[in-house]
């Protein structure tokens, strides 16, 4: 099942992967791919909470920082952080529709 599946590295979850149209794909080997989907996306509220955790002891630290430097570079972290949080969200709500298709 792996092999419909890639690792983001920047989103830390394996994201879908075929290279062939799902609706080719074997019915078993769908409901294997959905549901093994479903199991990812449901870690992903917990993984947008983990980055929310760096964000906030980031804001802390930038509160505090006086040097302009690191005060940049803690806000490129945290913008960086926030884009992750985005795009999960995003891969969350736009798959919402496979999960109902699974559950049919």
């Amino acid at each position: 099942m792996d092999e419909y599946f890639i690792y983001d590295s920047r989103l830390g979850i394996p994201l879908p992967d075929l290279n062939i149209e799902f609706s080719e794909l074997a019915i078993d080997v769908q409901q294997e791919i959905l549901f093994k989907w479903e199991k990812i996306r449901g870690t992903i509220p917990d993984r947008i909470h983990d980055i929310e955790q760096i964000i906030n002891h980031k804001q802390a630290k930038l509160s505090v920082e006086s040097d302009f430097p690191r005060s940049c570079q803690l806000n490129t972290e945290i913008a960086d952080h926030a884009s992750v949080i985005n795009e999960l969200w995003l891969w969350y709500r736009a798959n919402q529709g496979v999960t109902e298709k699974m559950h049919q």
